[in-house]
């Protein structure tokens, strides 16, 4: 594994030129949130999935305020892709605030075996107050809830050991309610992905259009690479390198949006994407880039890091 660059934030804002403007807010998230707000009365515990890149950009604000009062348990989802130091750090990051956290990779299962465990423990004063008043075995009924494309229908129907949330890999696949039944002890509703109206910081957009939550046809996905280009640069140095065999003298001078530019253009050379004659396809190149970097085929990589206690 790539060593993670240090103890500092990476500033985001060293990246190339001019920024677009991230923003995705389709209509059906707004009735999902107005329904979110009408059914957490019957909820005991919100089950949050968050991306493991990025796991503070990829939980939305909302969220918190909607289940202040209910038990807690953040999920970091695709672990597998992640750094897994960082991911020990997020862990302790979010235990340190308080809320249940297991790590796991929700298509191969890993972590499933502790979710169960973990959620008899957060919901541990509901089951009590339900024994003493002679309730015995009443499921515990947790929300599931996310931003899209952060695996929440994947792990359900992981946990669930069957298809029963219908799946994709497109954000905004779930647009309906569903309660589903998983054993005696455990019933999950199920909500669609919702975005927040609008980035305070568009840091965070830029991270989540990296990851795949928005809707990469309406992005510049040439600007996102590079983007992505510096970060690993400069923070997973020699990544790049091994996984498209370029100079590694290259992610020296990536600061600027020609240093960047010239390892995009480098990786077209390598990987052999030309539109018609020599030109070079840097969009082509550019996708392959981010479905690498989305697919772990780069390595395990984590966008951010958890606040320092300063």
């Amino acid at each position: 594994m790539v060593p993670h660059g240090g103890g500092r934030q990476f500033d985001w804002s060293d990246g190339i030129g001019e920024k677009m403007t991230y923003q995705w807010y389709p209509g059906h998230m707004t009735k999902a949130k107005r329904m979110m707000q009408e059914n957490i009365k019957l909820i005991d515990l919100v089950i949050e999935l968050v991306d493991a890149r990025i796991p503070l950009s990829s939980r939305n604000p909302d969220i918190d305020e909607l289940g202040k009062n209910k038990a807690r348990l953040i999920l970091l989802n695709k672990a597998d892709l992640a750094d897994e130091q960082q991911t020990k750090k997020w862990q302790a990051f979010f235990e340190k605030k308080g809320y249940f956290v297991v790590a796991l990779n929700s298509r191969n299962r890993n972590g499933m075996k502790a979710i169960n465990s973990v959620v008899a423990e957060a919901c541990k004063e509901k089951i009590e107050r339900d024994r003493k008043r002679g309730i015995i075995n009443r499921p515990v009924r947790a929300m599931v809830v996310g931003i899209p494309n952060v695996g929440k229908s994947t792990f359900i129907n992981s946990f669930a050991g069957k298809a029963c949330a219908k799946t994709g890999n497109k954000p905004g696949v779930t647009k309906g309610k569903q309660w589903i039944r998983l054993s005696k002890t455990l019933e999950l509703l199920d909500t669609p992905g919702i975005l927040w109206p609008k980035f305070e910081d568009q840091t965070v957009g830029l991270r989540l259009a990296l990851i795949g939550s928005m809707n990469d046809e309406i992005l510049n996905i040439e600007e996102m690479a590079m983007e992505l280009i510096v970060f690993l640069s400069k923070e997973y140095r020699g990544l790049l390198a091994r996984r498209f065999d370029i100079a590694v003298e290259l992610e020296h001078d990536v600061a600027s949006e020609n240093g960047a530019l010239k390892i995009l253009m480098e990786i077209a050379k390598v990987r052999k994407c030309f539109q018609k004659g020599e030109e070079l396809d840097l969009r082509k190149a550019a996708n392959l880039l981010l479905d690498d970097f989305r697919s772990g085929k780069l390595g395990r990589v984590t966008l951010e890091q958890p606040e320092s206690d300063e």
